[in-house]
């Protein structure tokens, strides 16, 4: 299985920047897609970026030209860097991981996971 821990949320004034990271750990995981939801209180949850294995990348069209998404491999890693942030960004931002999951001989899976959350706020 795989467990993923999430830093790097916090309290920022409109127009600065954070920088969030999502380390995944566990035992006998292969990730594929990795990527960053958000969610504020009484709405659906909503993708923000994804990064593919082959380090494709898609944007939510409000995101565009301001955050990255990225991912370090070697660490398991994926990070968002968020830039020239708004009020509108304040939310809980979750990271998910798509992964192919080695529950047995000859039983791989691929399973989705969430991190914990952390929070976003945008204000002055």
């Amino acid at each position: 299985q795989v467990q993923l821990v999430e830093s790097g949320g916090g309290l920022v004034q409109p127009g600065g920047s954070l920088r969030l990271s999502c380390a995944a750990s566990g035992s006998r995981f292969f990730i594929n897609a990795m990527a960053w939801y958000r969610q504020v209180q009484g709405n659906q949850r909503e993708l923000v970026a994804q990064i593919t294995g082959g380090a494709n990348t898609k944007y939510a069209d409000s995101v565009k030209g301001r955050f990255t998404i990225s991912r370090d491999n070697a660490k398991n890693t994926v990070y968002l860097q968020m830039n020239n942030l708004k009020p509108e960004d304040t939310a809980d931002y979750y990271c998910n991981v798509q992964a192919d999951t080695v529950l047995g001989a000859h039983d791989i899976r691929p399973l989705e996971y969430w991190g914990q959350g952390t929070q976003v706020t945008v204000s002055s």
